[in-house]
């Protein structure tokens, strides 16, 4: 059975990395692409696996724009059970999910999981967003993230495009400019 989605639009695909850096460099490389924007530590808290409270999801990760798709590297600096820990424990690496925006976030979780996709993590970031990790991996072979409409995450998204049309090519990694909406 599959979760009455309408036109999903997938924004992003998401790679867990062994070393930040070292992915960075390894698909600017493959792609000619960058900027990648992030790369400081961040905690994913209020964080439920599978159901359960659980320690914070601890991680690194950066954003960087090729054509229309964003595509997302994640250094795990934590060990706790998580989504990503489902599917890459012990430094392994690879495709971890897609993401999407979801127009009514509870609803369009739910409606997954209604339709026996399960939730394996779900948490809070540090400006408040609800977030979650769909369990597709028997469908897909992957985990599919839904974001909630937020003006944090959507200006993420464009400092990464604009940071890719502008990128005079000298910095491969550059900070993001997070700040808070009026």
């Amino acid at each position: 059975m599959y979760p009455p989605m309408r036109r999903a639009q997938v924004v992003q695909n998401c790679y867990v990395v062994r070393n930040l850096e070292e992915g960075c460099e390894r698909l600017h490389r493959l792609y000619g692409i960058g900027p990648f924007v992030g790369g400081t530590q961040a905690e994913l808290g209020d964080h439920f696996h599978r159901g359960r409270p659980a320690p914070p999801i601890v991680l690194r990760g950066v954003f960087v724009q090729s054509g229309e798709l964003n595509i997302e590297l994640v250094e795990l600096v934590s060990t706790t059970p998580s989504a990503f820990h489902d599917m890459y424990a012990n430094g392994r690496q690879g495709l971890h999910h897609v993401a999407m925006f979801c127009a009514d976030y509870a609803a369009e979780r739910d409606a997954f999981v209604a339709a026996g996709y399960p939730v394996a993590s779900e948490f809070s970031v540090s400006f408040g967003a609800q977030i979650c990790y769909i369990d597709a991996r028997d469908t897909l072979g992957h985990m599919i993230e839904l974001y909630p409409e937020n003006a944090i995450i959507r200006d993420m998204y464009r400092q990464a495009r604009d940071a890719a049309q502008n990128w005079d090519g000298k910095e491969l990694i550059i900070p993001w400019r997070l700040e808070q909406p009026p």
